[in-house]
């Protein structure tokens, strides 16, 4: 056996080899599971695929890079479930592509943020968030203010999506060039946030 084991060590691309082999088992134990448990595959009841609004501004969300900053993912702890409301469920994000939990928190988290400030509130803070929050670090975001939604590609993003499986109609698909008709691109991420949580948070 000490052979065998020095052998391995004095081998090092054998070593490579057999380590990718125990972390990708190791890996496929823990994630594949998941994939057939009904808590992390299934909404939660009452979760929707995103409006055409909503839509539009989550992906101004990730283009302006806001999950690198702010994590939407509220641990079952005490400390967090009292600052920031329920712990987040993996049914509130099946729709997610791709989610945003992660642990990155320069700024709060955002899974609850739905519902807590106006929308005016929203606007001055994302023009120049040290006019509602003077310690703030964040950068203005006052560019969204005049940029308009582009219907083409929301509507691109929902057929895609649909492909994928969420439960868009073509009723939906249809509407959202009304929807989005003279939206700004502030409009559609204040509608994001806007309802972000709500459903656990109706809940409470």
């Amino acid at each position: 056996m000490k052979f065998s084991h020095e052998w391995i060590e004095k081998n090092p691309w054998l070593l490579i080899a057999l380590v990718i082999v125990v972390v990708s088992i190791g890996g496929l134990a823990e994630i594949v599971p998941l994939f057939y448990q009904k808590s992390t595959t299934e909404p939660v009841a009452g979760l929707k695929p995103y409006s055409a609004l909503r839509l539009a501004g989550r992906d101004v969300y990730v283009r302006e890079g806001c999950y690198n900053c702010h994590s939407q993912m509220i641990r079952p702890f005490r400390a967090e479930t009292e600052r920031y409301g329920h712990y987040s469920v993996a049914g509130e994000f099946v729709f997610d592509r791709p989610f945003q939990w992660g642990s990155k928190r320069t700024g709060p988290d955002l899974a609850r943020v739905g519902g807590r400030y106006s929308d005016e509130w929203h606007r001055i803070h994302l023009n120049n968030p040290r006019d509602v929050v003077p310690e703030s670090n964040m950068p203005g975001y006052p560019w969204l203010e005049s940029a308009k939604v582009n219907p083409d590609a929301v509507i691109a993003s929902m057929r895609a999506l649909k492909r994928l499986g969420d439960p868009y109609t073509d009723a939906d698909i249809a509407e959202a060039p009304k929807e989005l008709a003279g939206k700004t691109e502030q409009d559609a991420l204040i509608a994001y946030l806007q309802e972000m949580g709500t459903l656990i948070k109706a809940k409470r």
